[in-house]
């Protein structure tokens, strides 16, 4: 009464223009380009003004190639494939080699080339690997998820396998097997009942209607 402002009843209601839009606003989107430009002079901008400032501040420290090892991988990882096109295969490369620089600008800053020689660089390429070789099994997207999950649980396998394998030759110089069998038979374990599973349809049947795999 005293703003001259309607007060909502539910008692007195009547029909009248809504106080919000009841239609968004039909706004055209970014440029893809346009959009890269944004965030790569984000990210640029990062990276010169932590640049300067460990020129700066504790200059005998390499603080900033951790920060621009990071906006390197955001680059790669989410501007670049909005100005190229190019297949899932050098796309997944292009992430892994981008990883990879990132491990070796850590291991600059830590004076550590020997560790990254010895044991990041092995670990890339055995991981690089075990994704190519997952990949080219699921090619074609045409897989049960029976399929999928035993190839992902192989896949976990045979990385912890690797894991154990290069750190014993990276600390002891010798391969001594041990947690990474115990983890290898448990991932058979699983793939053996779910791949039974897959080639009984009665089984398989029960399963999707239970799981509605």
């Amino acid at each position: 009464p005293l703003c001259q402002t309607p007060a909502w009843h539910p008692e007195n209601e009547t029909p009248g223009e809504p106080y919000f839009a009841t239609a968004r606003p039909n706004v055209e989107r970014a440029p893809r380009r346009t959009l890269a430009m944004i965030l790569s002079s984000m990210l640029l901008s990062v990276v010169i003004c932590c640049g300067l400032l460990n020129l700066l501040y504790i200059p005998n420290e390499a603080w900033s190639l951790y920060i621009i090892g990071a906006a390197m991988l955001l680059w790669i990882w989410f501007v670049l494939p909005l100005v190229v096109h190019w297949p899932a295969f050098l796309k997944l490369t292009a992430d892994v080699a981008a990883v990879g620089l990132y491990v070796y600008l850590i291991s600059i800053s830590v004076h550590g080339a020997d560790w990254f020689s010895g044991l990041a660089l092995p670990l890339l390429v055995y991981l690089v690997a075990l994704v190519f070789l997952l990949s080219f099994l699921l090619r074609g997207g045409r897989h049960s998820r029976l399929t999928t999950m035993s190839l992902a649980i192989g896949f976990l396998g045979l990385l912890l396998l690797g894991l154990e394998y290069f750190g014993d030759l990276y600390f002891t110089g010798v391969w001594v097997p041990g947690w990474s069998l115990i983890t290898s038979a448990i991932s058979v374990a699983l793939i053996i009942p779910l791949q039974i599973i897959r080639h009984v349809p009665v089984l398989r049947e029960e399963i999707r209607r239970r799981f509605s795999l």
